[in-house]
């Protein structure tokens, strides 16, 4: 589990270095010059040999956590979850989560993976049924709030007479809700979105009184909202 934890880490910090830039998965590229990268050189995180760009520390930190995380796995993880679909899911939440913090992404070939991986959960634990109503369900939810914050975004910049260019919810965390409900079918997705909202105003709560209290607060500051939409999810699948 050791070793296969590393791997993982390695694809991780590989997809999270190139699809937001590439799209596409070819030779490693550097995150600075962007110049093409030997595959042991970015594996073994050695220095750009263009620029001299060293690797981030998410891409050390992630070459730690997940072989942390996969051994503990083998005492932590649900009987109805499969062991190998569990390494699955946390890693490709893990490349959601990265990607969404660091850029504000979420990125339609990860959508598509999310769709397959959450298809294959989802019919084994809910049935197709159950399964592919939580898609849709997750989906049309996150719309129509994503609507909504549309709305209210413009009612404010026409009351203040300029553009926000901070939006509480994006489309992408549209299309994820929907791979989300596939994994937690219907009406899971229902308890998942409740989460995940309780979570995210927890969280803008306590941001808004520590900026506060250090006089760094401004207006229409917006958090990303998919780790509280994948922290929920991972919640309701793990939990024992």
């Amino acid at each position: 589990m050791l070793i296969l934890g590393w791997i993982t880490g390695l694809m991780v910090n590989y997809l999270a270095d190139q699809l937001p830039f590439f799209r596409s998965l070819h030779q490693p590229r550097c995150w600075r010059c962007s110049g093409l990268q030997p595959w042991l050189g970015f594996f073994f995180r050695e220095d750009c040999p263009i620029c001299g760009a060293t690797q981030t520390g998410r891409s050390k930190a992630v070459q730690i956590v997940y072989p942390l995380l996969f051994i503990g796995s083998l005492f932590w993880i649900p009987d109805r979850l499969l062991l190998l679909e569990a390494l699955f899911i946390l890693a490709y939440f893990g490349l959601v989560l990265i990607i969404d913090l660091e850029h504000r992404l979420i990125l339609n070939p990860v959508v598509y993976m999310g769709v397959l991986l959450g298809l294959f959960t989802g019919f084994r634990l809910h049935g197709p049924g159950s399964t592919l109503l939580g898609g849709i369900a997750g989906f049309v939810m996150m719309l129509i709030l994503y609507w909504i914050g549309e709305l209210f975004t413009r009612y404010l910049s026409k009351r203040r007479g300029e553009p926000i260019e901070e939006v509480a919810l994006g489309f992408g965390d549209v299309n994820l809700s929907g791979v989300l409900g596939l994994f937690l079918g219907w009406p899971g997705i229902t308890l998942g979105l409740f989460v995940a909202i309780l979570l995210g105003g927890i969280a803008s709560a306590l941001f808004l009184i520590i900026m506060t209290i250090k006089r760094e607060y401004k207006a229409f500051t917006a958090l990303p909202y998919a780790p509280f939409l994948l922290f929920a999810t991972l919640f309701l699948l793990f939990r024992p």
